[in-house]
């Protein structure tokens, strides 16, 4: 059985405008790895973009679509009504997108299934029933039964992530696809992206995750893959994928512990109260070099808002901590949540301005409702012009779209917004 496997092109864009690749699509990675495992079982993975609509699947059983996000959706929609299939080929999705809209996306994409939440299982049972298109058996997708839409048991999650592959085949993309430089903190070293862990414990407004639960692999498993990726590729570094490593500080100790020796040096993103000192000792001593915060807002106001749960002080205090065992800090701003006004952004400013000897980098982004946050799910509640499916609209890097309030507010907004951007470029550049 050949089949392929469709994913969407995510760029990262830089301050001035220049694309570059983000981290690889680890689901879609994972995902080729365990079927691929399967006997008889060809894999290829295509990489599609907005200027990429047609392509020749008709030597092919199955094409699998991933939605990573809702930005994405278009792109996937338009390759899959303008692309050629076999005459019984199985046509399927999964991804976050699918996760959040599961019947508009089986209905308005034609599929046969899709899976809801993670799919390494769940694939391979829709992949048994190729032939008898009989899916309401299969846990975690959903499906057209009759003309009705038919949402099958929930696939519990695992308790860890050691049932994946150890190595996700990245082979079937090009080196530079997830080999890089300059992009591990202030360094030129040569490294790559690692997923660690999966899931969110915590309900920020403007985020659209949709695991709570913490999914780890262990210790063992994370060396193996990076002695790998030393070995095969000449890595010097990695950064980790997955916004909550620091979660749990019994892990963290056991992976620095277990991965120290390697000499590689590596960052990864937190929360500001999610760490100690004897965790950032532990991650330094193991070749940690950066943490990158999820600060968002100076303005008590709006982290309120945004359900953030963490204070002004606690973002001093970690990050003059962090500081102080050695460790860079990379801080991540969002401006423009309902409610920002040029008042919270010198909040904002003043906190980084405070701060400023001590972090080695600021990434700033504008609020973006994302579909499957709390915010974009409260659109009139918060006065958001989200309409639609629209979904295009809601691209989260840089974008300037008018999403609340009145004209005046709005005007504040982008006011308020080139101080920031300008007193940010002044400062880090």
């Amino acid at each position: 059985m050949k089949i392929a496997i469709v994913y969407p092109e995510v760029y990262d864009i830089a301050r001035f405008g220049k694309k570059r690749k983000e981290f690889p699509p680890f689901g879609v990675l994972y995902l080729a790895t365990v079927v691929s495992a399967q006997n008889g079982m060809e894999v290829k993975v295509f990489s599609v973009e907005s200027d990429q609509e047609i392509l020749d699947f008709t030597k092919f059983d199955v094409v699998a679509f991933s939605i990573p996000s809702s930005v994405t959706y278009d792109i996937i929609k338009c390759v899959r009504f303008n692309s050629a299939y076999a005459k019984d080929a199985l046509i399927i999705a999964g991804g976050v997108h699918v996760t959040i809209f599961p019947e508009q996306t089986l209905r308005d994409l034609k599929m046969h299934a899709v899976c809801i939440g993670n799919g390494e299982d769940a694939i391979l049972e829709l992949l048994c029933e190729k032939e008898t298109r009989q899916f309401s058996h299969v846990k975690g997708v959903c499906c057209l039964v009759d003309g009705n839409t038919i949402f099958t048991e929930k696939r519990p999650l695992k308790k860890n992530l050691d049932h994946l592959p150890v190595i996700p085949a990245r082979h079937l993309l090009p080196d530079p696809d997830f080999i890089m430089t300059n992009r591990l903190s202030n360094t030129n070293l040569k490294m790559t992206h690692v997923m660690i862990c999966q899931g969110c414990p915590f309900s920020c407004n403007f985020c659209a995750s949709q695991q709570k639960q913490m999914q780890y692999r262990s210790e063992w498993h994370i060396r193996q893959e990076l002695q790998h990726l030393k070995d095969s590729h000449g890595i010097e570094g990695f950064a980790v994928v997955g916004d909550n490593f620091l979660v749990n500080k019994r892990k963290v100790r056991k992976i620095c512990e277990s991965i120290s020796s390697l000499n590689l040096k590596w960052s990864t993103l937190s929360r500001v109260d999610t760490v100690d000192y004897d965790s950032l000792e532990i991650m330094h001593d193991a070749g940690c070099i950066e943490i990158k915060f999820g600060v968002e807002s100076g303005s008590e106001l709006i982290l309120k808002a945004m359900g953030k749960g963490i204070s002004v002080n606690q973002i001093y205090n970690t990050i003059k901590m962090t500081h102080s065992v050695g460790i860079k800090v990379k801080a991540f701003i969002i401006h423009g949540y309902p409610g920002e006004n040029m008042e919270t952004t010198q909040e904002t400013i003043a906190i980084l301005d405070n701060l400023s000897d001590m972090i080695e980098r600021v990434s700033l982004f504008r609020f973006v409702p994302l579909p499957g946050s709390r915010v974009y799910d409260q659109a009139k509640e918060n006065r958001l012009l989200v309409t639609g499916n629209n979904w295009n609209n809601c691209h989260i890097y840089h974008n300037p779209n008018h999403w609340w309030g009145d004209k005046d507010d709005f005007a504040v907004i982008e006011e308020s917004y080139q101080q920031l951007d300008k007193f940010i470029f002044e400062k880090w550049g």
